[in-house]
């Protein structure tokens, strides 16, 4: 049985993360679908930048250049579905590796490599709601109402479970469908048409490319995207540096803009701060091009004679 429930961002619950990307998207005449690029950014680099805060990344796929560390596996044989993908995932992410090896999370994180949209905090309301709820699993639904079971979170031993038994029938796990694994096990629906939005045709790949660049969207994108370049994890008020750039290209010059926010940050790293050494620098850079600006303005004025003093008599 399958029920709704609201789920809220609750603390981050231990656990690993398997992302199937070896499928053959025939939709997209079989191109490298998580190798395409939205905002920038593979599709599988945005969906792993989701789930950062997972103990342990396995990849079911062929090994490709990736923003992080991953892990990763393949299921056999290659191309056999994805309940055998996942089978070979939850494998991998069970095998102890590291100078300090953990036992495998009690929940495990599943997911495509197609999400453009997928959060951090959407990860952490569907294990919110695993935990919550007392289920096997907590997954996504749609926009039309349709489950989204490679966007959902899982108890561990329940997906073993159901692969221990499903290995036990007549030709494996090769070639099943996921329904045959999840259709067993007892869920919880959470509703995000916006996380769970995939891309299966050049159609989706051209409204999330576009809907990224709407006003609204665009500069956390951006921002991400260069983040994600960097190789950075800072968050910062951008709120203030945008104020910083209007401020010194009012007040000095417009090329002042760029050059004065990139020694805002180069100042905030030469003293390995945060946010909120960012904050100050931004503050102080401010208060100068404010009084340039004065200064200017002071100018204006004794060129053009000044206040008009009263006459002496």
């Amino acid at each position: 049985m399958t029920e709704t429930v609201p789920a809220a961002p609750g603390p981050t619950v231990p656990y690993d993360v398997v992302v199937l990307a070896g499928g053959a998207a025939r939709r997209l005449g079989g191109a490298d679908k998580p190798g395409l690029r939205v905002g920038g950014r593979t599709l599988l680099d945005r969906t792993l930048a989701a789930c950062a805060g997972a103990r342990t990344t396995v990849v079911v796929a062929a090994p490709r250049p990736t923003a992080r560390p991953v892990r990763w596996a393949r299921e056999e044989p290659p191309g056999g579905g994805p309940v055998a993908a996942l089978e070979a995932g939850l494998r991998l992410a069970a095998a102890p590796h590291g100078p300090a090896p953990q036992p495998p999370a009690p929940h495990t994180v599943v997911l495509s490599a197609d999400l453009p949209f997928l959060q951090e905090g959407t990860v952490r309301r569907l294990l919110t709601a695993l935990q919550d709820t007392g289920a096997d699993g907590a997954l996504l639904t749609d926009a039309g109402g349709r489950e989204q079971p490679l966007v959902a979170a899982y108890r561990t031993a329940a997906l073993h479970h159901g692969l221990s038994a499903l290995s036990a029938t007549p030709g494996g796990l090769s070639g099943l469908p996921l329904r045959r694994l999840t259709g067993a096990l007892h869920l919880t629906r959470v509703p995000d048409p916006q996380a769970s939005f995939d891309c299966d045709t050049w159609d989706d790949i051209a409204r999330a490319r576009a809907r990224i660049r709407e006003h609204g969207h665009v500069l956390d994108e951006w921002i991400t995207a260069v983040k994600d370049e960097l190789g950075i994890d800072l968050d910062v008020d951008t709120g203030v540096l945008l104020d910083l750039a209007r401020d010194a290209a009012h007040g000095v010059a417009r090329p002042a803009a760029p050059l004065t926010t990139f020694l805002v940050g180069y100042a905030a790293a030469m003293g390995r701060g945060g946010p909120e050494a960012v904050a100050e620098a931004a503050r102080k850079a401010a208060a100068l091009a404010l009084r340039w600006a004065e200064e200017g303005d002071g100018d204006k004025e004794e060129n053009s004679g000044g206040p008009s003093a009263p006459d002496a008599g």
